[in-house]
């Protein structure tokens, strides 16, 4: 059944979790926020896929293989907040990072900030960027309640690790990269702001 009614009256539960709380809750919009970014990198996954896009010059790597490893991490964060002992391993930060690396050398360096929208990928990389930076923030407030909670002995929160912090910045540089990425291979040029 794809309902229980449990959650009528506004309130939800976690993973593992006999306590209750509200579905307007820091718990609640974490998990929510990471949800909507897992969907949207499904429409991102599924269209890059649609034209086999590449990262690099050489080599097969495929972006659509590279947006499902971060879904895939999206749901070991999302089991972490929701009270599992789940925790993004540092090896998925390096492997992160060592793709920022090897995009940014396909790629003419940054030297301003880009208005969104060089291409339809571009634009949607960017939005997932976005997304990330919300789930990021979201988070954050989970591991602020969560300490606030403790100092009033309340043992209802999780705690978020380090490397879920640093896996969500990490990720949102990855895609702001990819956003860059798939403009310049389709040979547009991104615009900076004017400022005026």
């Amino acid at each position: 059944m794809l309902y229980t009614r449990k959650g009528d009256d506004g309130k939800t539960g976690a993973y593992d979790c006999d306590q209750r709380f509200s579905k307007s809750s820091a718990i609640a919009e974490a998990l929510g926020s990471l949800d909507e970014t897992n969907s949207f990198l499904g429409i991102v996954k599924a269209k890059l896929a649609e034209r086999n896009f590449t990262l690099f010059s050489v080599g097969p790597e495929r972006a659509a293989d590279i947006i499902q490893e971060m879904q895939e991490n999206i749901f070991i964060i999302q089991a972490e907040v929701a009270g599992a002992k789940k925790v993004v391993g540092e090896e998925k930060i390096r492997e992160v990072e060592d793709l920022i690396a090897g995009i940014e050398k396909e790629i003419p360096p940054i030297t301003t900030f880009t208005i969104p929208g060089a291409s339809i990928e571009s634009a949607e990389l960017d939005f997932a960027r976005t997304l990330v930076r919300q789930a990021e923030r979201r988070v954050v407030a989970v591991s602020e309640e969560s300490h606030s909670a403790e100092a009033s002995r309340d043992k209802g929160f999780p705690k978020i690790s380090a490397n879920s912090f640093a896996y969500l910045n990490r990720l949102s540089s990855l895609l702001f990269a990819l956003a860059r990425l798939s403009a310049y291979k389709s040979g547009i040029n991104e615009q900076s702001p004017s400022y005026k």
